[in-house]
């Protein structure tokens, strides 16, 4: 199972830019989590696509990322979860 999921929408330019900086800076490949069609993941992440989770620490960051919080989230360094997340 992938440490990291990122979950998306199909044809979202924002989350073809967040896959592109994700391989620049060569993060592990996260998972691919499309929420269109699913109620649960639309009402949770539905204006927030993409974000990116730590499946281990429930950690999560909306775009727009950077490398610098990319660093941080596989450092398992504290930050702030996102405004309306759930941990784990």
């Amino acid at each position: 199972m992938a440490r990291y999921h990122l979950y998306q929408r199909d044809d979202c330019h924002l989350c073809d830019q967040a896959l592109a900086l994700l391989a620049q800076v060569r993060f592990a490949e996260p998972r691919s989590v499309f929420i269109d069609g699913d109620a649960g993941l639309e009402a949770r992440y539905g204006a927030r696509v993409p974000v990116l989770r730590d499946t281990l620490t429930g950690r999560e960051v909306d775009w727009p990322f950077d490398a610098a919080q990319l660093r941080a989230l596989a450092a398992g360094e504290p930050g702030e979860q996102a405004a309306g997340a759930a941990p784990a």
